[in-house]
């Protein structure tokens, strides 16, 4: 008996000690964390910043504690980053240039592509080097170290270039397995994100948008590559059409789309000819999060408030089927936000940086309301990332100005209702059984045990048919256009900014830097600066979100990374009866490659 309880104790002890050391060094590494957080960067002279193409990059960074102290692997870069990095290194006189690392990167749309490649375009209008180098180069990295002065590759990697498609996926067979289907109700030809869930294929208007959308897109990057390598819009689409990647890298020099092969050990050396350094002298490399902490000078002048409001728009913070645990446009929050920016004196102007397919309609009409009430106070300008369509244009239109990116997928106005029918599952499949007492006509509207009836349907429509007609009014009214204009390019259909522009949808091409510097305009500020809202969760924030999520946001970015394309039908199956059921959508997933 007594040796038990020698092991007992020991084990208990033991154990103890386990969690004793484990926290002290959880703690030293959360002090480690703040030190190089709040330390600021010194950049020497003669410095290289070094940008690494690879891993995720979102609109916005939101910091990686939970990552980290969870075992996860590195978590998304920011767009928002990446071009203060860019920025601050092309007014930095100890950076002389930038080194493009090629890797599996992953933005997340084509805008935001464009909007990384037009600020290492302006970097080079400072008569600073751009260069860069790749084992292989995916078709998005290519078109982003296209602008380099130098291109070098591996003797044996490869460049992926194949031209742009879309491979929308329906689930209605696989929804019908399980004896659910969807009952829908809409408005628009053009409304496709509901198809998913009704059809089998795509139908002929939606078809005829995606076709102009990803032609659209190709074009741009064509073109693009086209002006940085010289080589003729019509000689890159045959290049495409021969699948380079297969191809041998001597032939790639001969095509120019390299200006060198070389090994990885080479690249110092080219590197050092360009900083004029000798064989032995060490090169000063700077990352984009130290760039992003390099001092510079004090803010002066005015403030510009740049609001973010990107992911899925939602009546409440929780689950949602497009961005599953990820970032969300919180209908009551954004309208708080900005209430507390037009009452700010100190805020001159806002720019709304939106990037969202959109979601629920209720959500999107409440922060329309916000922005025409922050209207009232001071000038709005919305800049629009990857996308601001259907909800996320409903946000946008009441705005004095709106700057998008040409590949910026927009428009959608349209509004669906979705309502999920699993009375086949219930009756059929499980065998269950229903009986019925009732006092009035519509009494069990809604019923778990069958479907919506004809005359159910029909008021159905009529209040779908009267959130679009409401819709598009707020279009007309923040476009200044009257209504039969917009219904004419309206009907749910999706438009790239560039073709945005031309149907007054949008007033402006380019990206956030354009939009903050109207945005001072119509404030008459001659001086200003920015300052970004919502602040990014600190430290303990992110801690106590972990707690209070119980880590559902990390879980689900690994059940993401580790389904891949079957996430999406995984959850839908799991999920469908969370969604707001009347929506301001584009489709859940475009499944651009």
């Amino acid at each position: 008996m007594k040796d038990f309880l020698k092991n007992v104790l020991a084990t208990f002890v033991g154990i103890l000690l386990f969690f004793l050391i484990f926290g002290i060094l959880g703690v030293m590494s959360l002090v480690g964390m703040v030190a190089s957080t709040d330390a600021a960067t010194n950049v020497k002279d003669n410095s290289v910043m070094v940008v690494k193409l690879d891993g995720a990059m979102e609109e916005r960074s939101e910091g990686d504690v939970k990552t980290q102290l969870m075992g996860g692997g590195s978590s998304a870069i920011g767009l928002d980053d990446m071009l203060t990095a860019i920025r601050k290194a092309k007014e930095n006189k100890n950076v002389k240039g930038i080194y493009l690392e090629a890797g599996m990167f992953r933005p997340d749309s084509p805008a935001s592509m464009v909007a990384l490649r037009h600020a290492l375009l302006d970097f080079k209008k400072s008569g600073k080097w751009i260069v860069a180098y790749g084992d292989q180069y995916t078709q998005g990295t290519y078109y982003l170290c296209s602008l380099a002065d130098k291109v070098w590759l591996n003797p044996i990697g490869m460049i992926d270039w194949h031209g742009m498609a879309a491979e929308p996926m329906f689930y209605k067979d696989l929804m019908a397995k399980f004896g659910v289907k969807v009952q829908l109700a809409k408005v628009g030809s053009y409304k496709s994100a509901p198809e998913m869930f009704t059809a089998d294929k795509m139908s002929d208007p939606n078809r005829e948008q995606v076709t102009a959308y990803i032609t659209g897109i190709w074009n741009t990057m064509v073109n693009d590559v086209s002006a940085s390598r010289k080589i003729s819009a019509e000689q890159l689409n045959t290049i495409a059409d021969n699948l380079p990647m297969f191809d041998d890298p001597q032939n790639y020099l001969k095509m120019k789309l390299v200006d060198k092969l070389m090994y990885t050990d080479e690249v110092k050396g080219e590197v050092k000819k360009l900083l004029k350094l000798k064989d032995d002298d060490n090169i000063n490399q700077i990352s984009v999060a130290q760039m992003m902490s390099a001092k510079e000078d004090s803010k002066k002048g005015d403030e510009i408030a740049v609001y973010y409001a990107y992911g899925d728009i939602v009546d409440k913070e929780g689950f949602s089927l497009l961005s599953g645990g990820g970032h969300q446009i919180v209908g009551n929050t954004v309208a708080k936000d900005l209430a507390e920016l037009a009452k700010d004196d100190n805020v001159k102007a806002v720019v709304i940086r939106i990037n969202s397919g959109g979601g629920s309609a209720y959500a999107s009409e409440q922060i329309w309301r916000a922005i025409t009430l922050l209207k009232e106070k001071k000038p709005v300008v919305v800049s629009m990332g990857g996308m601001a369509a259907s909800g996320g244009y409903y946000m946008s239109c009441p705005a004095n100005w709106i700057v998008a990116e040409p590949t910026t997928l927009t428009g959608s106005i349209g509004i669906f209702g979705m309502f999920p029918d699993a009375s086949n599952l219930l009756t059929q499949k499980l065998g269950i059984k229903f009986d019925e007492i009732k006092t009035n006509k519509h009494s069990n509207f809604g019923t778990r045990c069958r479907p919506f009836n004809e005359e159910e349907m029909s008021f159905l429509n009529m209040y779908i048919e009267r959130g679009y007609q409401l819709f598009r009014k707020r279009v007309a009214d923040g476009r200044k256009q009257p209504v039969e204009a917009i219904e004419k390019i309206a009907q749910g259909r999706v438009w790239l900014g560039q073709d945005a522009l031309k149907i007054k949808l949008v007033d402006e091409l380019g990206g956030l830097d354009a939009a903050v510097k109207k945005a001072a305009q119509l404030a008459k500020a001659d001086e200003y600066h920015t300052s970004a809202y919502p602040a990014k969760a600190g430290l303990m924030d992110q801690l106590m979100g972990s707690v209070t999520s119980g880590g559902d946001n990390y879980l689900d970015a690994r059940l993401r990374e580790y389904l891949g394309i079957y996430y999406e039908p995984f959850m839908l199956m799991k999920n469908i009866d969370k969604q707001s059921a009347i929506q301001a959508r584009i489709p859940f997933e475009l499944n651009l490659r």
